[in-house]
């Protein structure tokens, strides 16, 4: 780690005594050494001054009206903001109880009066070496921290390049415009943000799930990387048995990716990929596939890009159909609420769905200006 040495800056030291000479004895003796003293004669001052200027270090006196050191000595452990500064007790009580009291109640260390100064700053420099040191290693930890916070971002940055990569790469064989997978993870997560502002299903609905499905989304047709393109790209309709060829895209994305999975079994976006690369053609009322899951037996996630897919391949010229409007589209959709989908994705569709067609819109402005 490479930094820039700058000047040293003088300590705060708090000094707490209800006698001004012992506070005028020791402001001397610790100026002396460059430190900056902060002289206080009671124990609620020394708490209003420590909250407003915290100190490098305390000195502090046992005897005081009102408060003792030990209680102020507490009074500091107990804010969160002051609890890590060291205090030493300087105090004419020399018995073993009371400088095991001042140990318990949270002190570093225990002067005894009358002081020899020799002893007062060899005490105050171990005290302020140790407090530069841990000073040192906080800031050390935070940049080792942000170190890796900045290396994990590039590795999760990366991978999600590298799933975007490949998703487009199966999309390119059988989408005109190649913007699919853009569309339809922007609509997955414009529909999950409605769902969470309108408060269904709440315990799945979070900003992780939203990040995730947005990520996630490309994922959903992985699997018709193994499909012939004379499948993919037939004009007419295709055959039963070329139906069902294409069908199997759903299970063999999922099993690609749960290959990913056994090796990276904590990763969030493999794990809703899966589901979604299985799940997004089941239907609602059970006769979808590959599993003929029923109602809320299809992860919400897959029951989410149902909706998101069909409405970009209802509005998406193909070589085998013409392009749909928005408000046939609509239609479609809404008449297939209960059916082919989740009712209340449906409406989180239809609560969004001006926002949803401006994106289509968009992108396909964009698309058009770059010349696709």
């Amino acid at each position: 780690m490479e930094t820039k040495e700058s000047p040293p800056q003088p300590f705060r030291i708090l000094l707490v005594d209800d006698q001004v000479e012992n506070l005028q004895i020791l402001s001397d003796i610790l100026e002396s050494k460059g430190h900056q003293v902060l002289p206080v004669m009671s124990g609620k001052l020394a708490i209003e001054t420590a909250e407003v200027n915290p100190p490098d270090l305390v000195l502090l006196d046992v005897m005081m009206p009102e408060m003792d050191g030990f209680e102020v000595c507490r009074r500091f452990k107990a804010y969160p903001a002051l609890n890590h500064i060291p205090i030493i007790f300087v105090s004419g009580l020399n018995d073993t109880a009371n400088k095991l009291g001042g140990f318990q109640a949270g002190g570093v260390d225990y002067i005894t009066k009358p002081f020899h100064i020799e002893e007062v700053l060899a005490r105050v420099e171990t005290h302020l070496t140790l407090q530069r040191m841990r000073h040192e290693l906080e800031r050390y930890n935070l940049y080792l921290e942000d170190l890796v916070q900045k290396k994990v971002q590039e590795i999760s940055d990366s991978q999600l390049a590298t799933i975007l990569a490949l998703s487009k790469l199966a999309e390119s064989r059988d989408d005109v415009t190649g913007e699919h997978i853009e569309r339809t993870r922007m609509f997955c997560k414009i529909i999950a943000e409605e769902l969470q502002r309108s408060c269904h299903y709440p315990e799945e609905v979070s900003e992780s799930f939203i990040e995730t499905i947005f990520h996630a989304a490309p994922l959903h047709d992985i699997g018709k990387v193994a499909i012939p393109d004379s499948f993919l790209l037939k004009a007419d309709r295709l055959t039963y048995e070329e139906f069902e060829v294409l069908k199997s895209h759903a299970l063999i994305g999922a099993k690609t990716l749960q290959t990913v999975h056994d090796q990276y079994p904590h990763n969030a976006i493999i794990n809703m990929g899966i589901s979604l690369a299985r799940s997004h053609h089941e239907k609602w009322d059970g006769s979808g596939y590959p599993d003929r899951l029923r109602g809320e037996e299809i992860p919400l996630s897959a029951r989410i890009m149902a909706v998101a897919d069909v409405y970009d391949g209802l509005r998406s010229k193909r070589l085998y159909k013409e392009a749909l409007t928005h408000d046939k589209c609509r239609s479609i959709i809404l008449e297939a609420s209960g059916k082919q989908f989740d009712p209340v994705v449906v409406d989180a569709f239809l609560a969004r769905e001006a926002e949803i067609a401006d994106v289509y819109e968009q992108m396909a402005d964009a698309q058009m200006g770059n010349g696709q």
